[in-house]
Order: C-alpha cells, then structure tokens, then sequence
C-alpha cells in the first residue's frame, strides 16, 4: 500500500497579507510529477485547490500529499494544552481559535501568546512560543528566545528535529526560517482535511487510506535544489521532492520511509528524514 498514483508537495506560507501577483518566494506553492507548479496567492486559495484535488481523485487512485510545516509538537505538549496526548487534539484546539481570512490576516501570534499564558503559573513565567514582530505587543509571547523548557516539561525540538539539525524548532514563529507559524495555520488546516472520507495523517494514523497527508521537508534536497535551473527556489523544491517521492512510491521504495520510532505518534516525523540518499537517487 506504498505505492501512489499521484504526489503534490505543498510550500506552505504563515503570510499576514496576500502574496504578490506575480509568483514570488515565500508564498505558497504546489508541485506535482508531471504538471506545473502552481502558485497561490492566499491559504484559502491553495487549501480550496487542495480540497478539489482529493474530491475528484479517480475511484481506485491513491493521492500522497505533502506539506512543509510541522505537524506535531515534543512529547507533553499535547496533554498540557488538550488534556490528551494526541496531535489531533492541538488541530482542534488550534482550528477553533484561528482566525484566517481571504487576505491572509490572521491571529498566530495572539493564539500563541495565549497558548504561552496556559502555559505560565507562580513558578514558571511563560509558555513555549517566542518571535513575533517588534511593533506588535504582546507581553506573553517573547519577542526573542528565553525559554527554559525542561522547566515547562517539554524539549526544545522534536526527536526528528534531532535528527535533521537544520529543521527549526516549532516553537520560533518570526524572523529567517521559522517554521512554527506556518505550523500553527497549517495544523488547523490539517484538522479540517482529515475529517474528509478516505484521508489518513502520517505517522498518526497508518498510511493505507486513498489520501495520505504527511510532513515533509524539502532542504533534504538542497543540493538539487541549489543546481535547478528554476528562477524561485521554493518551485523547485516542491518539484523536486513530488518528482523524488513518486518515483520511489512507483518503484516500490517509499515502505522504508515510512517506518518511525514510536515518538512520532505523538510528535509526528518527516517523510524521508533519514533516507536522504534514497530521496536523492531517485532524481538521479
């Protein structure tokens, strides 16, 4: 069952304004064997294509899509904020008090801070979040790091943030590439996705289902990125790693990558992690 008819990759955004016009980095972008990429301009846009694309997949096909945002949290997180020690809890919780409009406003980082104030008591200041822009105040949320988080129970970065230094921390939502903001919009939206019939969430759920949404990280492909002759880095991410991820699933090589250790039920993982050079010899 590893096997997909179909791959797309999404670069996500955390934008709090439309991306411009004119296809441009650091919006949000999807890329799939075999058709262009397709730039959007707004969440909604690209969440609205996304949900056409699985309710007109032929009867009989398998579709993996992947997305560069962090779908989970360390170990404790969870619970402490939900009470259950499953990522689909924070979905919810988090698609309950995001607010996201056609423009791309939205409330990251004030639903942040007040995860950080759950977070606070008479012993420990604060919660786990920190960055945000310096003209907006925000007491509970840190404009910088200062974070002691054993003391909250929790650790710095993932188990597979560990294993793939170069992935940030989910918990840095502002400045060079931080990718918790994104996951804050992009797990809200993952909530909503996985209500639909037929679509499972790796690692959390198993990977057998007629729609598979996972992790991804497209820096695994720097190098080939980097030689691409594309004019904007983040198209060629996404199409390389579709292009990389359809070859091994229909050369029947995407199994291995889909093995975990048993902290990414909780914490999630990134597809292909730690089979770099399987993901670069299928580009080969």
């Amino acid at each position: 069952m590893s096997r997909f008819d179909r791959v797309i990759i999404a670069d996500w955004s955390a934008a709090s304004a439309r991306s411009p016009a004119k296809p441009s980095a650091d919006a949000i972008w999807l890329g799939s064997p075999g058709r262009q990429s397709r730039y959007f301009r707004t969440r909604q846009q690209a969440e609205a294509a996304l949900l056409a694309e699985i309710n007109s997949l032929p009867i009989g096909q398998r579709l993996l899509i992947g997305f560069d945002f962090p779908m989970g949290y360390p170990a404790g997180f969870a619970a402490q904020l939900t009470g259950q020690p499953q990522a689909r809890a924070v979905w919810a919780w988090l698609a309950a008090r995001l607010q996201d409009d056609a423009r791309n406003r939205n409330n990251r980082f004030e639903v942040a801070a007040e995860i950080n104030r759950l977070f606070g008591s008479s012993l420990i200041r604060g919660g786990p979040f920190w960055g945000r822009p310096a003209g907006l105040a925000l007491p509970d949320l840190p404009a910088r790091k200062t974070i002691d988080y054993p003391s909250l129970g929790l650790t710095e970065r993932r188990a597979v943030e560990r294993l793939v230094p170069r992935a940030q921390a989910v918990w840095k939502l502002y400045t060079t590439g931080a990718a918790g903001s994104q996951g804050l919009m992009g797990q809200a939206m993952l909530h909503r996705l996985a209500q639909l019939p037929g679509v499972a969430v790796w690692p959390f759920d198993r990977a057998d289902t007629r729609i598979v949404l996972a992790e991804v990280y497209p820096s695994l492909l720097a190098a080939e990125v980097a030689d691409d002759p594309a004019a904007i880095k983040d198209e060629a991410q996404v199409r390389l790693l579709a292009q990389a991820l359809f070859r091994l699933s229909q050369g029947g090589g995407l199994a291995p990558l889909l093995e975990t250790p048993a902290v990414a039920a909780e914490e999630g993982w990134i597809l292909g992690a730690d089979h770099v050079a399987a993901l670069r010899g299928a580009l080969a």
